[in-house]
């Protein structure tokens, strides 16, 4: 949409679906030139994701089993935020619960844009430092299958570019978080 021009207007919006973590919608529009038709949309409450460096300036990563690619992707700790949940706390909770450490520095590396052709999720991203290993192991989730990996930046830089499987909101904000690792 260019400057001064007028929003779409919503003349239809349909609930297909209200799922656990997301709800799926169709909107018919009349778009500013006169053109009508319908827009599919994954509404969802966005999510939260930790960027964590232990002391020795390794990546605490995840290798998890995502039911949608049919297989694991290499990502970085990150959970759905809960209603009235402020990101950072999400985070918090899911890191220790992923990988069994908990952060005491943190460092906000911005929100961005998850996947905006079909969606409205926003990622909001951190940078963990200080990282502490919790005497108990974490309790992971009943529908996770998820097994920890520690790399170096270069290690995990080198994966994303062999074309490992790795997911696009953990590249995102590896090389948002790059210019604060060592």
């Amino acid at each position: 949409m260019s400057l001064g021009q007028e929003p779409p207007t919503v003349l239809q919006q349909r609930l297909f679906y209200k799922g656990r973590k997301f709800n799926y919608e169709v909107t018919r529009l009349r778009l500013p030139n006169g053109a009508e038709g319908e827009w599919e949309c994954v509404r969802h409450p966005g999510g939260a994701l930790a960027v964590p460096v232990t002391p020795e300036g390794k990546l605490i990563l995840l290798r998890q089993y995502r039911f949608a690619v049919q297989g694991r992707l290499l990502e970085f700790p990150a959970g759905t935020i809960e209603p009235n949940e402020d990101p950072a706390e999400t985070i918090k909770r899911e890191i220790e619960e992923e990988t069994g450490y908990r952060a005491h520095k943190w460092q906000n590396l911005g929100k961005f844009s998850l996947a905006p052709g079909y969606s409205d999720e926003f990622i909001y991203a951190f940078l963990a430092q200080d990282l502490e290993l919790l005497e108990k192991p974490p309790q992971q989730d009943v529908d996770e299958d998820i097994e920890t990996v520690l790399m170096t930046p270069e290690e995990f830089e080198k994966a994303i570019l062999a074309g490992e499987p790795v997911d696009a909101k953990s590249i995102s904000s590896f090389f948002l978080a790059r210019p604060f690792l060592k």
